[in-house]
């Protein structure tokens, strides 16, 4: 009953327009009144990120007594700092590229066309309020789930103190997610960068941007920006961006980035920030050179760190590193074995589709006493670049340090004849499988739609549908599916030796 509870803090999303107003109505609303507990929960879980809110709301609907904590923003990073946002402004981005460029499929404009900033933007707020309903406290309370907003804090391994308020439970699981990672730059406490975390608030345009760090956060926004206008100029500290994925495919993705007209400072090592007045200058060295560069808005973009903080982890025996996060085995128990973690705070792949399915592990081993193992899980990810990169499994490299044999195989897509049809064609489908094998190790896509197009190859690797099985599956033409379906072919005449070929030819010419 909420009536009775305690007031929560006000929070506040620039700008305050409607839309943020109504988002913030959802997903922590100003006279929301925490709960007053009655008993001992099943499960009580800090953070209500993917992570969080699937472990709550799968618990719940399973009969279980759940009380789910939330000290900001409800739907964590991906409603509010990421998935959402930046898909809804990677959308207008890539609608504003595919027209300035539609001349070359017949498509003719009377003028230049342009893209309105503000307005890109303001529907971006206007479709994050709109999915905040999913995730909002309100629409838990009525699937059954106590919803307390505020710090929650371990009082004892059978306690955790939120708001003044003392929660008791049986198992509890830390979901408290990751933030923008900082590094040690000289200068950098006097300079007001963005992060994940506020770039999503900005209302004008920045005519000049710096962009620290070639991963798939830092890639996908110095593009979007350089479509909107933006001259950008982005700084990674490796040979090349995205430096997790295949070389191959990381070479296609900057050969985009170029031509949408970003400025890549590759091997290059940040050394200092300043700002006087509004313009940030990047003090850097490349090549031996120390050089620096002017910008009005820099993206420190160079990776996550734990929200470890404020939960009294040392007094309930909880290990933990600053950078890694909560420790935790591989069904996700941490040190105590009364509470397990989910999510970006305990895990590497940083993923909400990952935070997802950790969390449906937590449910089956805490509450139902469970063996499912975290290391069974075949994650895929997508960087929503265009072209966007995918992957699954091993990587080349990965297979050559572990002394795996594999066998590799590429379609490229000037071959396909639907990517030719779309004007598509940069990019690839690289399966990699056992030697002299069909099953399936690992897998890179490069193409306009690679994160819908993995999902086929990681279905097959997870129920041992092999390279072959894939290639004896009819696949709709034209679509830019045949890539992988072409792969099996390629497959099943490496099994046509000049042995079995021979018996072939004797075979017929006996039937003639």
């Amino acid at each position: 009953m909420q009536s009775k509870g305690i007031a929560v803090s006000e929070i506040t999303v620039e700008p305050q327009d409607k839309y943020n107003l109504e988002l913030l109505n959802q997903v922590h609303p100003s006279d929301w009144k925490n709960p007053v507990p009655e008993g001992r929960y099943n499960l009580v879980v800090i953070g209500a990120g993917t992570a969080g809110l699937v472990c709550a709301v799968g618990a719940a609907g399973m009969g279980a007594k759940v009380a789910l904590i939330e000290k900001s923003l409800m739907g964590g990073d991906c409603l509010n700092y990421g998935c959402v946002p930046s898909k809804g402004m990677i959308s207008a981005a890539k609608a504003f590229a595919h027209v300035e460029r539609s001349d070359k499929f017949g498509v003719r404009l009377n003028g230049e066309p342009t893209l309105d900033f503000s307005s890109a933007m303001e529907r971006m707020r206007k479709l994050r309020a709109k999915i905040s309903h999913h995730d909002s406290a309100q629409r838990f309370t009525d699937l059954g789930v106590d919803v307390f907003l505020g710090q929650g804090s371990f009082a004892d391994s059978n306690t955790i103190d939120v708001a003044g308020t003392k929660l008791n439970f049986q198992k509890a699981v830390i979901a408290t997610g990751a933030r923008a990672a900082q590094i040690p730059i000289p200068g950098i406490d006097q300079v007001n960068y963005l992060t994940n975390e506020n770039i999503f608030s900005l209302t004008e345009l920045p005519p000049r941007m710096g962009v620290i760090g070639g991963g798939p956060i830092g890639a996908e926004l110095a593009q979007t920006f350089a479509r909107f206008g933006s001259e950008v100029t982005l700084l990674e500290k490796a040979d090349h961006i995205l430096s997790r994925e295949d070389a191959s495919a990381a070479e296609i993705l900057q050969n985009s980035l170029i031509r949408d007209g970003v400025q890549l400072r590759l091997s290059s090592t940040v050394k200092e920030l300043k700002q006087t007045g509004t313009e940030k200058t990047i003090i850097y060295e490349i090549n031996g050179e120390t050089r620096e560069e002017s910008f009005d808005e820099v993206l420190l973009s160079i990776g996550r760190q734990p929200n470890i903080e404020g939960m009294n982890l040392e007094k309930v025996g909880v290990d933990y590193h600053e950078r890694n996060g909560v420790t935790v085995n591989d069904y996700l128990q941490t040190t105590n074995k009364k509470i397990y973690a989910a999510g970006d705070i305990c895990f590497p792949y940083k993923f909400t589709h990952t935070a997802d399915f950790l969390a449906r592990i937590v449910i089956r081993n805490s509450l139902f006493l469970g063996r499912t193992k975290a290391s069974s899980l075949v994650i895929p990810w997508c960087t929503y670049t265009e072209p966007e990169i995918a992957h699954v499994g091993l990587s080349e490299q990965e297979a050559h340090e572990q002394r795996i044999q594999i066998d590799t195989y590429q379609q490229d897509l000037s071959g396909v004849d639907r990517a030719i049809l779309d004007g598509e064609t940069e990019g690839f489908v690289k399966i990699h499988v056992k030697r002299g094998k069909d099953k399936i190790l690992g897998a890179t896509i490069v193409a306009a739609h690679a994160g819908d197009l993995i999902s086929e190859i990681t279905l097959a690797m997870n129920h041992g549908i092999g390279l072959g099985g894939i290639g004896s599956t009819i696949h709709p033409y034209p679509t830019q599916s045949e890539a992988i379906r072409k792969l099996g072919d390629q497959y099943s005449r490496t099994r046509l030796t000049p042995f079995v070929a021979s018996l072939f030819k004797k075979w017929l010419q006996f039937n003639r």
